[in-house]
């Protein structure tokens, strides 16, 4: 039995299914780990299994009650992937969003610092989706031109992002 191509081809969906009865990622992401190193210990690595899918979904199972009796405060409940998708809060933390505010605030002051001809051009390029073609017609200047002063600004904000990061 090939012990890395199972976990290729069934890790995701025991930890689905383990999410789908009610466990946090990081739970499900433990007890689908439990479940191959159950394997590997039972001697697994010369087993054949007919089913692999079926035994591996009842180790986590079982991994999980085990779970649960060691743990009685944590509830086991049965929720559809819907209902998991719809109770899944896709909103950054605090810590993630005052960063992203930030990263915001040293692009809003990186693209300031431009000359006004090349800030327009990255904002008509980037910002407004207007083609190179477009922007050159309207600055009266070559499409060449344009892009390098497009390819300027995404380096000056580049470097004032990594400015930041440091």
């Amino acid at each position: 039995m090939d012990l890395p191509a199972l976990f290729r081809r069934h890790a995701t969906d025991i930890g689905s299914s383990l999410r789908a009865r009610g466990v946090s990622a990081d739970v499900a992401a433990d007890i689908t780990q439990d479940v191959f190193v159950k394997l590997l210990a039972g001697g697994g690595g010369t087993t054949v299994l007919h089913n692999p899918r079926a035994y591996l979904k009842r180790i986590a199972l079982n991994l999980l009650v085990d779970r649960h009796r060691r743990e009685p405060g944590a509830a086991l409940v049965e929720l559809s992937p819907a209902l998991l998708d719809e109770i899944a809060d896709e909103a950054p933390d605090a810590e993630r969003a005052a960063a992203a505010r930030q990263r915001l605030a040293v692009v809003e002051a990186a693209l300031a610092e431009l000359p006004p001809r090349t800030r327009r051009a990255f904002e008509q390029h980037r910002l407004g989706e207007r083609s190179l073609a477009e922007i050159a017609a309207e600055l009266e200047v070559s499409t060449a031109r344009v892009w390098a002063m497009v390819r300027d600004a995404y380096g000056h904000v580049k470097r004032r992002l990594d400015e930041h990061a440091e």
